[in-house]
């Protein structure tokens, strides 16, 4: 296994004027010589602030031509990358700021009041650099010396990315260069992946999906990315089109609001889409109507994934081959090892429900500052991952839900996907989720919350109804509740647990 470092080397060397990245906004170019001087460039002015290697160094930054020179450049440099999730709250802003240890902040203009009074409440002086993300220039006002930059090791840690910490404080997984590599590497060989190939990053850099799918992979295979500011809606075919995008990596929140947007196929601009070889679906399960509906609206074969920040994204995959493909499977290992466990972690044959664990080079070194939380989650080299599910005949894991959110309702069972899919199957929803709540009958009795499309009307009366006919009376919802939104994580995974907290405090309110 090898480094970011060599792999951004080799590729300046091999096709130094190949084009790694393009920035819509304001449209700039990056190639792989660029790459590699401004990541020598920013290691050497770290270095000059007097940064010691393996130090951390953040970012509190949107998508773009900086943004992706940051994340590169301080790993390669040999410091550890500490992305900022820029949709966390406060308390967790604090939180991250302070136990991440690191030393530097970049940021830019539009985030430098809420970091500041962030830092209000970190004791240990950080320093902060608000810069302009669109500017071609890398650090002009930052003096550097030619310092020679340390040696870097695939074992040396890379990246410090917290966890949304839904159920508490949230967790920093410390990857490593070799993690990341194997990421890159996955993810490429699932789908084929060549020097060819240019994707369009629809996903923040503070995500794994976004780190490691859409901007290391391309280094590992010699590709290239598109890299606007932030996924829209509108934007999204025509950014595909103009840059002859062969591939895209969304969650499935975003596949159901492209699907309630514009058709590109019979819009007032056409689009040029026939250079598209797939969509990958990652993150959080994607409903097999939701699959089947956008595969047939925009004619793009959309491949399935799985991935975790612990195993620096990609742990299962469906083939390309659509024959070869299984609707509602997140496909089969890539790479690393999976099976499924019981609770004493014996391994369990086809068909049986039990815990999900991965095993190979990307799965993740460590939690930081937490090695009670380390050593409770890898045993033995296997990652256990917290996720439900089995794996069938022809090796195709199926996830059933998380454990933590299992409804269990009067003794038996019960995973929230179940019920979610039957939602999603009715033709107003846009966004549904299915939760437990203590119930003193039952131990927990099921709800959900939906958010309708734009423009469509639905009773809770008519949506249980529907529910009834597909579920039986056992599995429906005893409430369905309507929202403008869900809450979500950073890859747009709904947040259950959150949910039924939020449901349960407006219960107690009333």
């Amino acid at each position: 296994m090898r480094t970011i470092r060599e792999f951004i080397d080799e590729q300046a060397a091999v096709q130094p004027d190949k084009v790694y990245l393009c920035a819509p906004e304001p449209n700039l170019e990056l190639t792989y010589a660029q790459l590699k001087r401004e990541s020598d460039l920013l290691g050497k002015k770290l270095l000059n602030m007097g940064l010691q290697k393996g130090e951390k160094v953040s970012y509190m930054l949107n998508n773009g031509y900086q943004t992706a020179k940051f994340f590169l450049g301080i790993i390669y440099s040999g410091f550890v990358v500490a992305p900022i999730n820029l949709l966390s709250h406060r308390s967790q802003l604090e939180y991250v700021l302070d136990h991440s240890d690191t030393k530097v902040v970049f940021v830019s203009e539009k985030h430098r009041e809420r970091l500041e009074e962030s830092l209000k409440k970190v004791s240990r002086e950080i320093k902060v650099f608000v810069i302009d993300a669109d500017s071609p220039a890398l650090l002009e006002d930052i003096e550097h010396k030619d310092h020679p930059l340390p040696d870097v090791d695939e074992e040396d840690p890379a990246l410090l990315l917290y966890t949304s910490g839904t159920t508490g404080v949230p967790k920093g997984v410390v990857l490593t260069h070799k993690n990341l590599v194997a990421g890159g590497q996955y993810t490429a060989s699932a789908h084929h992946l060549t020097s060819a190939d240019r994707a369009l990053c629809s996903l923040p850099l503070y995500h794994i999906n976004g780190l490691v799918v859409t901007a290391v992979s391309p280094v590992v295979h010699g590709g290239s990315v598109v890299m606007p500011h932030r996924f829209s809606v509108s934007q999204f075919w025509e950014l595909i089109s103009r840059y002859r995008c062969t591939w895209f990596s969304v969650v499935p929140t975003m596949i159901s609001y492209l699907l309630n947007g514009a058709d590109p196929y019979n819009s007032d601009t056409k689009y040029n889409l026939e250079q598209v070889r797939f969509g990958r679906s990652a993150s959080s399960a994607l409903p097999p109507s939701v699959h089947k509906a956008f595969e047939e609206k925009f004619r793009v074969s959309v491949v399935e994934t799985m991935g975790l920040t612990e195993t620096a994204a990609p742990v299962f995959s469906n083939p390309l081959d659509r024959k070869s493909q299984k609707y509602g499977s997140p496909g089969v290992a890539v790479g690393n090892q999976g099976k499924i466990v019981d609770s004493d972690g014996n391994e369990l044959p086809p068909g049986q429900i039990g815990e999900i664990v991965i095993r190979g080079d990307n799965v993740m070194k460590e939690y930081y500052k937490a090695p009670d939380i380390t050593a409770r989650t890898i045993i033995d080299g296997w990652l256990y991952t917290g996720d439900l599910g089995y794996k069938d005949e022809d090796g195709y894991f199926f996830v059933t839900g998380r454990i933590k959110e299992l409804i269990i309702k009067g003794g038996e069972n019960i995973a929230p996907r179940e019920i979610d899919e039957v939602l999603y199957r009715h033709p107003t929803v846009l966004d549904a989720a299915a939760f437990g709540i203590p119930d003193e009958a039952y131990g927990q009795e099921i709800m959900a919350c939906v958010v309708l499309k734009p423009g469509l009307i639905c009773s809770e009366e008519e949506m249980r109804s529907f529910c009834l006919k597909e579920l039986g009376k056992f599995k429906t919802p005893k409430r369905v509740f309507f929202r403008e939104d869900l809450p979500k994580g950073p890859s747009g995974k709904i947040q259950r647990l959150k949910l039924a907290e939020q449901e349960i405090a407006v219960a107690k309110a009333t």
